[in-house]
């Protein structure tokens, strides 16, 4: 009976040690914190199709269709190691720029790789470090980073912000109250001084100064303080909300593609570079047998849809459809237009078979 109650302690023992060791190594969410679990989530929303749900190369449906660079293994400890939390932060929140310039290729601190999307303009800082800390859970590593420390940091700076601005506003609407009641009195004196002047002569003169005084406009040093201030105040805003809160624009306005025939080849051109080079939308979308599975194949684009939906969706695809797996890649208006142009050009014949879904 001893014997078997002590095989069976030893035996729990066993279990909760290889337990313990599957939770650490394969990111099990068993034991995860709050933030990890969050991770877990963004990951399997955004990432899993290209690095696969253990972070191992050739595990994600997409990854075979990428092209090359491929993504790396994120569960390779000895590589993953050698890169920072911040150098990891920095990956997934950069902003996207044109792989094919030398001083892109050139730059040490970016990660100049097209197909790899930028997250910035998607998710909140947090969540962010929400993904680089499951990312390190995938190479059996944790987080090393102070994000509490980040936060306070950022509020800190918030407040002060605020504090500087509203003492600013307060010394501003001092200084145009003083002017103004300077003012006030300076044209009262002067009203005083014409009733008790004869010389028509002079009454001209004061007129035409005071005329030139009323036609010129004074901006008071604290005033350009004040626009100083609050644009920083702004900035640290930002900052600070967009810590815990999504990127949002304002709903993207129908615009005017109207283009001039002499252009509307540069403009196709451009966006055709763009689409592979800075945004490396072919990492999720084909066009014939080349590109990736997450998104709709664009052989046919230029049939099938829209370009005002396009470009809307472009720019701000959050806005179009809440939880999509597109992320918002920061294209401004010029960018828009020039993708939105080279997606026109894209006219397959149609298929004679459809083309099945991703499995």
């Amino acid at each position: 009976m001893k014997v078997e109650q002590g095989m069976h302690r030893v035996l729990g023992k066993v279990v909760i040690v290889v337990v313990a060791v599957f939770a650490v190594t394969s990111g099990c969410a068993l034991f995860e914190d709050e933030r990890t679990a969050k991770g877990r989530k963004l990951y399997r929303h955004y990432c899993m199709h290209c690095h696969g749900e253990s972070g191992q190369q050739q595990e994600g449906f997409n990854w075979e269709r990428m092209p090359d660079p491929r993504p790396r293994d994120l569960s390779e400890s000895e590589a993953m190691s050698t890169f920072s939390d911040e150098e990891i932060f920095n990956t997934i929140s950069r902003d996207m720029r044109d792989t094919t310039l030398q001083e892109v290729l050139d730059d040490e601190n970016y990660f100049a790789v097209s197909t790899m999307p930028t997250f910035k303009y998607t998710l909140s800082e947090e969540e962010l470090w929400a993904v680089v800390g499951y990312v390190r859970t995938l190479h059996g590593g944790s987080l090393t980073f102070d994000v509490e420390g980040r936060k306070a940091e950022l509020e800190s700076q918030f407040k002060a912000a605020e504090t500087a601005h509203d003492q600013a506003k307060q010394t501003m609407d001092e200084a145009l109250a003083k002017q103004e009641a300077e003012e006030a009195a300076r044209a009262e004196a002067e009203e005083e001084a014409e009733d008790d002047d004869e010389d028509m002569d002079m009454e001209d003169d004061e007129d035409t100064d005071l005329e030139d005084d009323e036609e010129e406009e004074i901006v008071l040093p604290e005033e350009e303080a004040y626009e100083k201030v609050a644009e920083q105040f702004e900035a640290a805003k930002a900052v600070w909300e967009n810590f815990s809160k999504r990127p949002r624009m304002t709903q993207i306005a129908r615009p005017d593609l109207t283009v001039a025939e002499t252009e509307k080849v540069t403009l196709q051109e451009n966006g055709k570079s763009l689409y592979f080079n800075k945004y490396g939308c072919n990492g999720c979308h084909s066009i014939g047998d080349v590109g990736g599975l997450v998104g709709p194949a664009l052989d046919r684009a230029g049939f099938r849809l829209n370009d005002t939906w396009v470009y809307r969706w472009v720019r701000y695809p959050q806005g179009m459809k809440k939880h999509t797996r597109m992320p918002n890649l920061g294209l401004d208006d010029g960018d828009a237009r020039a993708v939105t142009a080279y997606l026109d050009t894209l006219r397959a014949p149609k298929p004679d078979k459809p083309i099945p879904p991703p499995e």
